[in-house]
């Protein structure tokens, strides 16, 4: 048992240790429903393909409204310092990504009082630069969100088909416990049959011993 724990308990440690490395950062899609007179974030995450190489960052936030043919920038974070480019945006967008580091992998914004001008296209830019022993890597990163303002909130049939398979993906599992438990007691009251047949067996054999035994002490005499 000692040397199934020695095994079995640096396997787990490293698989927690994969895991929570991993877990670091997730690439996830913003939201793009939007409700007005609400506050919204624009999510926009780009993780480094190598965690453990030392990188800062800066963002830019571009946007273009619907109708419009280019972007235009509207927000900069740079140096753990924010600035708000466009007067349609002044006082209404605040950082919402990685605090306290110049190694940016979460640029989110939030914006306050959405209005339906805020529909449309919106571009979040990172310009990363990735440093080596020997050298710095500049590279860029860009993500798209495209943003519709509602007068009240929807529910998409993308949520709904979420929540659905959440159940059914519970309603499995509780159904795999079942028959894991029906299964495991099974196993449990044949070994006890098993072990009961094999004590009534051997107490048999003793007392079948005993008798001889005891038969030829008398013949002796």
């Amino acid at each position: 048992m000692s040397a199934l724990r020695l095994i079995l308990i640096p396997g787990l440690l490293c698989a927690l240790h994969v895991s929570l490395c991993m877990a670091a950062c997730a690439e996830v899609d913003s939201d793009t429903e939007a409700v007005a007179g609400k506050g919204f974030k624009l999510g926009c995450i780009s993780c480094k393909m190598r965690g453990e190489v030392e990188g800062s960052a800066t963002v830019d936030w571009y946007f273009r409204a619907r109708g419009e043919s280019s972007f235009v920038r509207i927000y900069n974070y740079a140096d753990r310092t924010p600035s708000i480019l466009d007067e349609r945006f002044e006082d209404r967008v605040d950082w919402n990504g990685s605090k306290k580091t110049n190694d940016i992998q979460d640029a989110s914004i939030y914006l306050f009082n959405v209005t339906f001008n805020d529909s449309g296209t919106y571009r979040c830019l990172f310009t990363r630069i990735l440093t080596y022993s020997s050298y710095e890597y500049p590279t860029t990163a860009s993500k798209i969100v495209h943003l519709t303002v509602v007068a009240k909130a929807t529910r998409g049939m993308a949520s709904i088909v979420s929540e659905v398979m959440m159940y059914v993906s519970i309603i499995g599992l509780q159904l795999w416990l079942l028959v894991e438990m029906i299964y495991c007691y099974r196993k449990i009251a044949a070994a006890g049959d098993e072990a009961l047949r094999e004590s009534a067996e051997e107490y048999l054999a003793i007392a079948s011993e005993s008798k001889d035994n005891c038969a030829g002490v008398q013949v002796a005499e």
